[in-house]
């Protein structure tokens, strides 16, 4: 694979409609984005208007919405030239690797990629390098999926440019994931209050002391009734308890700012441990079609030495 050269965050305007549309029907209407060199850290920009293969006009709401109107896309070029001069701006899709903010932009992509007949290779290239940081922040960050805007007031951030212009909406994203790489504290903070402590004031000095209370305090309820053996019904019951606790602490294991202990790191890769053995059990029964599972020895007494 190429060596990577630069990111590039994209974003997607849509037809769209306040009394509803189909999402094959919502075609592209504009096209921005932003590109950042790893080498020189400069950012370039990329902002297009693009024809729409249905030319009915947009409704009220949309250009209300998006403060696109129907005159900005009657003398645009279509789908295919805009893309062609998007990857010529690009340079080398394999010396790139690809952001948005929501899965929807290169869905979008692909679907008007298709629309117009254009050979998929390209395509598929750009999506083995895609990421959608939407969904990487709500993971590692936020537990739910925010806004732009609400992303970064994490950060004390402030949206720049124009609201619903995508090359600006492209531009936010990459402060969001620069603010989130080089921020590790303020990142992992955040996701200890929307994970773990949502009811607290967290304190850099106590807040381990609090994570090691609330997870031995979930592991109490979630050890409660366990028993050697289960029913396999109520074995699956289990594993989804215990696959939500995995989630709710998991993050921890990441610790790019240093923040956690050793030993609250070691109480949940041991949660993590008795996830991966619990679920490896729970599979060998449910293939060998038995009605009960059996917790080994080892299972049952690395869960239990945690609390």
């Amino acid at each position: 694979m190429a060596e990577l050269k630069q990111f590039i965050f994209f974003d997607f305007e849509m037809k769209c409609d306040d009394r509803g549309m189909a999402y094959e029907n919502m075609e592209a209407i504009r096209l921005g984005a932003v590109k950042y060199d790893l080498k020189t850290k400069s950012i370039t920009q990329f902002d297009r208007y693009i024809q729409p293969a249905t030319q009915e006009p947009l409704s009220d709401f949309c250009k209300k919405l998006t403060g696109i109107n129907d005159r900005d896309l009657e003398t645009a070029d279509p789908f295919p030239l805009v893309f062609k001069e998007f990857l010529y701006w690009v340079g080398g899709v394999k010396k790139s690797r690809f952001f948005s903010w929501s899965k929807s932009d290169m869905s979008r992509l692909k679907m008007d990629s298709a629309l117009h007949g254009l050979p998929s290779v390209t395509i598929d290239k750009i999506q083995s390098r895609y990421v959608d940081f939407q969904q990487t922040f709500t993971q590692r960050v936020s537990k739910d999926n925010l806004s732009v805007e609400n992303a970064l007031a994490l950060y004390g951030l402030h949206f720049e440019g124009e609201p619903h212009n995508p090359m600006y909406d492209a531009y936010n994203t990459l402060q969001i994931f620069m603010h989130y790489y080089s921020h590790p504290l303020t990142s992992e903070i955040a996701m200890v209050k929307a994970f773990i402590l949502p009811d607290e004031e967290l304190d850099l000095k106590t807040i381990n002391k609090k994570i090691s209370e609330a997870l031995i305090q979930d592991l109490t309820t979630l050890t409660a009734n366990l028993h050697n053996a289960f029913r396999l019904r109520d074995a699956k019951k289990l594993l989804k308890q215990v696959s939500k606790t995995v989630r709710k602490y998991e993050n921890i294991l990441l610790n790019r700012s240093g923040i956690f202990t050793k030993d609250v790191h070691q109480l949940v890769q041991q949660l993590v441990n008795f996830h991966e053995n619990l679920k490896d059990s729970y599979h060998e029964h449910f293939v060998s079609s038995s009605r009960v599972m059996i917790l080994d020895h080892h299972s049952m007494q690395c869960i239990q030495n945690m609390k």
